[in-house]
């Protein structure tokens, strides 16, 4: 990609949570380096023994600094927040406190006050808070939603939405630090897309388990069953899926069309592809119309639309009332009654 002319963004980046996604996030920033000037990285709290030989690596040849002086430096205009996922509010608050436009890992912390005066803060700040919703960019989830928000597939009747995997133990019992378990930890992506099509629902009905499976202790299976006046949606995630990657999958059913996002990616994170399937006719026989979106990188579109709202070019669409709806949701499709 070109600059042409751009000014660059001097980041920095704080965290590496073991379960997240800060390498692909720093080899993003790396590799869009006409987009962004890495000052340099902090690694907070435990995190640079926790955070993984191999993912740590990918921090080497950069400056490592510490939170104050990343916070202190006013020629630093953005951070990226990618700490251990309990940690994600308190760095975030911190940074927006300092005057800096923040992109954080979802969700968020899993406290609701904590998360409440985050969104207060980006707020009173006037900064970017930009949150790591990956979906958000696909270029096949884009379409879909202008279709939606066009009319395209008629009144929307349900939402569903599936994103599985196969982890190991070990990170199945981390699941068990929140509430919800896997449906705080991936959930949340299906949350956003169902909040987006759907709007509010009536009501949510949190239907999280833990299998058990080779004794893992968290809530490796997560499902919520929203309630909406013409129909139902869901959102189902598993930790301990054979096969679920490749059937992570968005079915969205309108009035005049269905459209099946399916798998939401395939591939290498530089070069990923998602298929759709777009049915219109009434025959039960009916395979429908297909196409494929890709090559695509998985996290490169979403940095480069953080830039551009740090440099003023764009609005973020996703406003700070909207993340703190979002939140709230995903909480009570945690099992989190008051919020």
């Amino acid at each position: 990609m070109k600059n042409n002319g751009m000014r660059k963004i001097r980041i920095a980046h704080i965290g590496c949570n073991k379960n997240s996604h800060a390498p692909q996030i720093f080899t993003s920033l790396k590799e869009q380096s006409e987009l962004f000037e890495i000052v340099g990285y902090t690694l907070p709290e435990d995190e640079g023994v926790t955070g993984g030989a191999g993912r740590l690596a990918k921090f080497q040849g950069y400056r490592e600094m510490t939170l104050d002086e990343i916070l202190n430096d006013q020629s630093i205009e953005a951070v990226t927040v990618e700490t251990e996922e309990l940690r994600l509010t308190k760095y975030a608050t911190l940074a927006i406190e300092h005057g800096k436009h923040v992109h954080m890992e979802k969700p968020g912390g899993i406290d609701p006050v904590a998360f409440e005066n985050l969104i207060a803060a980006a707020k009173k700040q006037g900064t970017v808070l930009h949150l790591g919703y990956m979906y958000r960019y696909n270029p096949a989830v884009v379409a879909l939603l202008r279709a939606v928000r066009a009319g395209e597939l008629g009144e929307i009747l349900s939402v569903e939405a599936q994103m599985n995997c196969h982890h190991h133990k070990e990170r199945r019992d981390w699941l068990g630090l929140h509430p919800g378990g896997m449906m705080f930890y991936l959930g949340c992506h299906l949350v956003d897309l169902i909040l987006q099509i759907r709007g509010r629902p009536d009501a949510i009905l949190p239907m999280n388990r833990q299998t058990g499976a080779e004794g893992a202790t968290g809530e490796d299976f997560g499902m919520a069953v929203f309630q909406y006046a013409n129909g139902i949606s869901f959102a189902k995630t598993s930790a301990f899926e054979y096969g679920g990657y490749l059937r992570r999958q968005l079915v969205v059913t309108g009035t005049r069309a269905t459209v099946e996002i399916k798998p939401f990616e395939y591939g290498t994170e530089h070069q990923m592809y998602t298929d759709v399937r777009t049915y219109r006719e009434h025959a039960w026989g009916d395979s429908g119309q297909t196409q494929t979106f890709g090559p695509f990188n998985r996290y490169d579109a979403m940095m480069a639309a953080f830039a551009a709202m740090v440099r003023g070019e764009c609005e973020n669409p996703y406003t700070p009332d909207y993340e703190l709806e979002l939140y709230r949701t995903l909480m009570r499709c945690c099992g989190v009654s008051d919020v």
